[in-house]
């Protein structure tokens, strides 16, 4: 598997200068295939090839005075800039085919010099190299000052560098990594019910409660953008203000993937197994609630648990998003139906008595282990029971539809 390790760079004044020409020469280069690849189109010429794209955009255009500059930098800045362009295209057309799963992706679009994250990549072929100082060597840039947080467990096959929205510059490595045997094997599994006022209900009964970070710096964000507001368009104080207001944003953004980081590897660390619901982030996140959907991050959080279970040799599955673990029984299996959002614990007819959260993750465990790979048959899940009278008109759509305003609220 692929891992990516970023790191922080402190780059001279004149390296900033030299970053800022490369980050100028690829976008130039991507806006003027982009544009070479429209025109074509609208003239009906087939669709230029890789390598014919490349000789008119980076080749043939060095030898122009309009973009003599391109030579200044590295070429292989400048051919990743069209390989992300091939990217975008493929993305696209798989997208129209329908051969791309999820959402629609919008055709390429032209860079701007305002764009408030800009980067370049180098591979193996730029020759970039970790010298023994600790120091990061790039072609036509010069030795960056890299802060170590740890090693690297293998040699990287590229290195992306990042200017962000507050002005930090980071050095992206991909490296190729092996599956890590080094966490013992744990005997128990876990089922997570995620949510907003707790951030991750455990199916043993731990409540994970929400920290809410973009809550905590809701006053600092509305001070300082207050202010930028007040400044002139186009003016050096706008500028500044601008920053301020990415550096606050960036913290909060810096706080929560920490958290997140520390609390899905002590999950993976201590169970063998971990099954969460497939969550439609991007639904949710166009309601009343978006702004603590937004703030929850619960998409990154599975994501985390996702690849280090993969790492580290654990299972991971997510169920499906339309099955009503808030409705199930746990203990008989028994669908009891829609309740209000302020029951926050109910009574089973069988005599369980049951808490909503806890009681939706182990739902959620039983499900996944009993569409894991890893079942060895054992019945996992409740026993089927004869519905009561009173549902036996019930739609076949209507746990369906059920479901799918409960999430809204209650994960």
């Amino acid at each position: 598997m692929q891992l990516r390790y970023n790191f922080r760079i402190c780059p001279t004044p004149g390296q900033r200068d030299t970053l800022a020409r490369a980050f100028g020469c690829a976008r130039v280069v991507f806006n003027d295939a982009l544009h070479a690849r429209r025109t074509a189109h609208g003239n009906g010429v087939p669709y230029l090839s890789d390598g014919e794209l490349s000789k008119r955009v980076i080749t043939l255009a060095k030898t122009t005075p309009q973009r003599a500059w391109l030579g200044e930098v590295s070429a292989v800045v400048l051919q990743q800039a069209l390989a992300d362009l091939n990217v975008a295209y493929r993305n696209f057309f798989a997208s129209v085919t329908g051969t791309r799963k999820g959402r629609k992706v919008a055709p390429p679009r032209f860079r701007s010099r305002k764009d408030n994250r800009q980067t370049i990549r180098f591979t193996r072929n730029a020759r970039f190299a970790v010298l023994g100082n600790g120091r990061l060597r790039l072609p036509k840039i010069g030795d960056l000052d890299v802060r170590w947080s740890r090693e690297l467990p293998a040699e990287p096959s590229s290195v992306t560098i990042v200017k962000d929205a507050a002005g930090r510059y980071f050095a992206s490595f991909v490296v190729a990594s092996k599956q890590d045997e080094t966490l013992p094997a744990a005997s128990s599994e876990v089922g997570i019910d995620l949510g907003l006022t707790h951030f991750a209900v455990l199916s043993d009964g731990t409540k994970v409660a929400a920290p809410r970070f973009l809550r905590q710096a809701a006053r600092r964000l509305r001070r300082l953008q207050k202010s930028l507001s007040r400044k002139v368009k186009g003016s050096s104080n706008r500028r500044k203000a601008v920053v301020k207001v990415a550096r606050a944003h960036a913290k909060v953004a810096d706080t929560r993937r920490d958290w997140q980081h520390k609390l899905s590897s002590a999950i993976i660390r201590d169970n063998q197994a971990v099954y969460v619901e497939d969550l439609c982030v991007a639904g949710l996140g166009r309601t009343r609630l978006a702004k603590s959907v937004h703030d929850a991050g619960w998409a990154a959080f599975s994501s985390m648990l996702e690849y280090k279970a993969a790492r580290y040799g654990r299972g991971f599955a997510r169920i499906d998003r339309w099955l009503p673990t808030s409705q199930t029984c746990s203990e008989c299996g028994r669908i009891d139906g829609p309740k209000p959002l302020s029951v926050r614990s109910w009574t089973c007819p069988c005599g369980a008595v049951h808490d909503r959260d806890i009681n939706a993750a182990k739902n959620v465990l039983a499900a996944g282990q009993a569409e894991s790979p890893n079942d060895r048959g054992a019945q996992v899940r409740p026993a089927l029971v004869l519905a009561p009278r009173r549902e036996t008109v019930t739609r076949p759509d209507a746990a369906r539809s059920t479901r799918s305003v409960e999430g809204i609220f209650v994960l």
